[in-house]
């Protein structure tokens, strides 16, 4: 039976007033927003903008609003004074008397190296690259006169005109933001926003008119999957805990994202923190649990703070702590902050870690659905999980079911970083190909470069070459290539990148990761960096190579966790699909550093005066010379140099 409800029917959600307010209020919410949903209206120039938002610009306390600017508070955009530029627009605006227009703080628009954006609505004009001083210029010339300030458009990559929607952008046009539904779109801090985007309605319907088992049935046939890294199903692990009889039960939400460039969940929590409070409500009423503990690395502050203060605002409005909603069902959640280990993203190493124990993992079984948290049945899933929840709830498991692949359903959220053109998050069905991803999505490799090779998986996948771009993204076809899905970092390697030099950068990684408790990660892991950097320094030979292989199929067969298991992947993956770069570093041919053609210089001094570790010599006019012993190979030489005299590494 659904939770029983003291009074009526709660799908008016939130009842902080009687029913009839609390509707009123609602609608006034929904209208606070509604300029942000509006994709009929998009003009090249501003006319009229008091007539254009007019159904839409009743605030709740009375005042007349016309237009918005929306400004990305995701920490990317922060980092470079958004949230400076948010006061810089407010002050322009009140210098200039203007009390129709409201800028407002949003979450990431995930296209994180265009930032500062701001976004200006109702016309959807989105202008990248906004710094302090263009506050003025946006407010006089676009909110006054209404014309675009046409040097702050995205250029794109592609064609090198000007792009004015961002439904245009190419970056954008084959996403389709299922998690990433409301950031850019509403203030994370502000739970009417939130409600106002149909929040919490799922939660509703779970309490009113489905039963627990219930609720894990459509989570369990909308084939939703974890999108931590393993890809379990999640409906399975919501039943397993479900099934279990205890005096209590626990809901962890594992937001502890530590794969180099991934920051997915991060940018979740920080612009709609609210969708995973509601999500974890959904799963402890489904699985008989009043308890939800979010697990998060400290060194995230701000999306700590967004989540800390959605806690609260959902625990004042009645949406956590007892009897949510006037039913019979309570449920709350804390916070617990981690030190930053990857080995916690493991979900027995994350329990221990709440514990307050050292973060090591254990054998399995028993699995943490019957004895996790306190020895309680616990259920553990990732921020991405969690954040498809409450549409599929709203939705159904048929709509979940339409998108996707067979085995893979849904969308699936990747931080897309390295060499490519367009940084940021992406989102895009499962089935999606690699190369649609790098070549649409992405841009393209910058300066012209080839593609080389595309690391998914972080410090546990492996690199995806040109052959296989074509492969769609699901679980098991990025497995049967070598790689894995992961928790969704994608990194672009173009010509340039070293292969070997990528490998050691990952088991750098996962060797200063590792907690120790196995021996095969422990010391296994530190042999493989060893093999590595004497491989680099060329004092190896290829007896080592046939070595480093076989450690490295012994450590993958008998590591305790995931972490260990996995950590040899790069160097597997790099040895299979980049043999001769090994080989030549185990022959010694390699030059690790750049070098000037003597007959091409022109004596113009730009490569010593770009080159950081001052390494390059000569005189005016004459030709320079490049101290190989010096040099860190970083290129910055052939960039500055004008006549292509400059040789990279061969």
């Amino acid at each position: 039976m659904p939770a029983k409800a003291s009074e009526h029917s709660m799908m008016d959600i939130c009842r902080i007033a009687d029913a009839a307010a609390l509707a009123e209020r609602r609608e006034a919410i929904r209208s606070l927003i509604a300029l942000r949903h509006d994709e009929e209206v998009g003009i090249a120039k501003v006319e009229e903008p008091a007539a254009a938002a007019e159904e839409v610009s009743i605030r709740l306390d009375g005042r007349r609003v016309v237009r918005e600017l929306l400004v990305c508070g995701g920490t990317g955009c922060r980092s470079s004074e958004s949230a400076q530029l948010i006061e810089q627009l407010r002050k322009e605006l009140a210098a200039n008397d203007i009390t129709d227009v409201e800028v407002i703080q949003v979450g990431c628009f995930g296209f994180c190296a265009q930032g500062p954006i701001v976004k200006v609505m109702p016309e959807d004009i989105f202008y990248v690259h906004v710094q302090l001083s263009d506050a003025a210029r946006i407010v006089q010339q676009h909110v006054i006169k209404g014309e675009q300030v046409a040097d702050l458009l995205f250029v794109e990559p592609s064609t090198g005109e000007a792009v004015v929607h961002q439904d245009d952008m190419a970056f954008y046009g084959k996403q389709m933001r299922v998690v990433l539904r409301n950031c850019g779109l509403i203030d994370p801090e502000s739970i009417d926003e939130y409600i106002a985007a149909e929040g919490y309605e799922a939660l509703a319907k779970c309490l009113t008119e489905m039963t627990p088992a219930e609720v894990t049935s459509v989570v369990q046939e909308s084939g939703l999957r974890g999108r931590g890294g393993g890809g379990f199903p999640t409906g399975l692990k919501w039943s397993l805990a479900a099934r279990e009889v205890s005096d209590k039960k626990y809901v962890l939400c594992n937001a502890d994202e530590g794969d180099p460039g991934a920051f997915m969940d991060r940018s979740i929590l920080e612009g709609d923190p609210h969708c995973i409070v509601e999500a974890m409500t959904i799963c402890g009423y489904a699985i008989g649990s009043d308890e939800g503990i979010v697990y998060i690395r400290a060194e995230y502050p701000l999306a700590v703070s967004r989540l800390e203060l959605a806690i609260n605002e959902a625990r004042a409005a009645g949406l956590l702590g007892k009897n949510i909603l006037g039913t019979d069902f309570s449920f709350d959640i804390h916070v617990s902050l981690g030190a930053g280990a990857f080995v916690c993203g493991e979900e027995t190493a994350l329990i221990h870690s709440v514990e307050g124990q050292r973060g090591e993992p254990t054998r399995k079984p028993p699995f943490p659905a019957v004895s996790g948290y306190l020895k309680k049945p616990t259920n553990v899933n990732n921020v991405e999980t969690y954040a498809n929840i409450p549409p599929i709830i709203r939705n159904g498991s048929d709509w979940f079911r339409s998108f996707g692949t067979e085995k893979s359903k849904g969308t699936k959220v990747f931080a897309l970083a390295g060499k490519i053109n367009n940084i940021g998050l992406v989102e895009v069905p499962m089935g999606t190909t690699l190369r649609e991803i790098v070549d649409e999505i992405g841009g393209g490799i910058p300066d012209g470069k080839k593609f080389k090779a595309v690391q998914t998986g972080g410090p546990s996948g492996g690199v995806i070459t040109e052959k296989d771009l074509d492969t769609p993204i699901d679980y098991e076809s990025l497995t049967a290539i070598g790689s894995m899905m992961g928790s969704g970092g994608m990194i672009v390697m173009d010509e340039d990148n070293d292969m070997v030099e990528i490998a050691r950068f990952y088991l750098d990684f996962t060797t200063d990761e590792s907690c120790g408790k196995c021996t095969p990660c422990r010391i296994g892991s530190r042999r493989i960096l060893e093999m590595l950097d004497t491989l680099l320094a060329q004092e190896g030979d290829e007896e080592m190579l046939e070595k480093l292989e076989s450690l490295c199929l012994a450590i993958k067969d008998t590591a305790l966790c995931g972490l260990g298991q996995t950590a040899p992947n790069p160097v597997l993956s790099t040895m299979k699909y980049f043999p001769e770069e090994y080989l030549r570093y185990a022959r010694r041919e390699v030059q690790k550093a750049y070098s000037i053609d003597p007959d091409k210089c022109i004596g113009c001094t730009r490569c010593a005066r770009a080159c950081p570790v001052n390494c390059i010599s000569g005189k005016v006019r004459q030709p320079h010379v490049i101290d190989p012993a010096a040099c860190i190979a970083c290129g910055a030489c052939q960039q500055a140099c004008p006549v292509g005299a400059v040789n990279k590494p061969r």
